[in-house]
């Protein structure tokens, strides 16, 4: 059963694909005034694909580019965009743990810090995180250190808004069927040696179900932290992981 939802204008950043674009089309499916965001025109199109969405180029580290997305306010704004690569430790560079921090944990701090200057009772902000924000992983440190920060700003902005009726949880996906996986498997195969096979059986050997999760699976998360029945719902970490954490 699908949650109740009053129609809201929604903003969706990092919809151009994967889970962002699966969220995007869902909300707009059901009759929301729906905006997405993303770095490509071309991508954001595919997104919409004839279903009336407002399309939005911008780079969520870009404190202007965001500021820009909210000329008017939102009532559901949801911070899905981030990303970043694999690499132990001794492997990372300083610019690519810049980068990793900038997209995934500053993106969703500047995008929830201008949705709350205009948002009003019944709000509701969210944020992509992942499991990588509840544990952390081998390869991953930069990804999962700004996992982590995502999930801390989550519960700290949590109960700042209590009070005015707005509410800020996160979503915490294990591996997901979307090109952000794709990239995972590939990345074991070259640094291992292995093939696509034996790759993505160890990318899903820690979802108990044993398969990748599916992005209708992750929206349907987001639909309820965004539904009238999650009004006191705040703070909270929902993870979609089939019980890996």
């Amino acid at each position: 059963m699908t949650p109740r939802l009053q129609t809201r204008r929604v903003l969706i950043t990092g919809a151009g694909s994967g889970i962002g674009r699966g969220i995007a089309r869902a909300f707009a499916d059901l009759g929301h005034d729906v905006t997405i965001a993303g770095r490509g025109f071309a991508a954001l199109e595919e997104t919409d694909g004839g279903r009336g969405m407002t399309l939005r180029t911008a780079d969520v580290t870009d404190e202007g580019s965001v500021a820009s997305l909210f000329e008017t306010p939102y009532q559901v704004v949801i911070a899905n965009a981030g990303g970043g690569s694999a690499g132990r430790l001794g492997d990372t560079t300083l610019e690519a743990w810049n980068e990793t921090l900038a997209v995934n944990l500053t993106g969703t701090f500047l995008t929830f810090r201008a949705g709350l200057a205009g948002m009003t009772e019944g709000g509701r902000l969210i944020a992509m995180a992942s499991t990588a924000s509840l544990k952390g992983g081998a390869a991953i440190a930069a990804y999962a250190a700004a996992k982590h920060g995502v999930l801390g700003l989550v519960r700290s902005v949590a109960l700042e808004v209590a009070k005015r009726g707005i509410t800020c949880n996160a979503v915490c996906p294990g591996y997901v069927d979307t090109p952000l996986a794709d990239r995972a498997i590939a990345g074991l195969q070259t640094r291992l040696g292995i093939g696509a096979d034996e790759a993505r059986a160890r990318v899903v050997a820690g979802n108990p179900p044993g398969r990748l999760i599916t992005v209708e699976e992750v929206t349907a998360a987001v639909l309820f932290l965004a539904s009238d029945g999650a009004s006191m719902v705040n703070g909270h970490a929902l993870s979609v992981s089939g019980g890996e954490v």
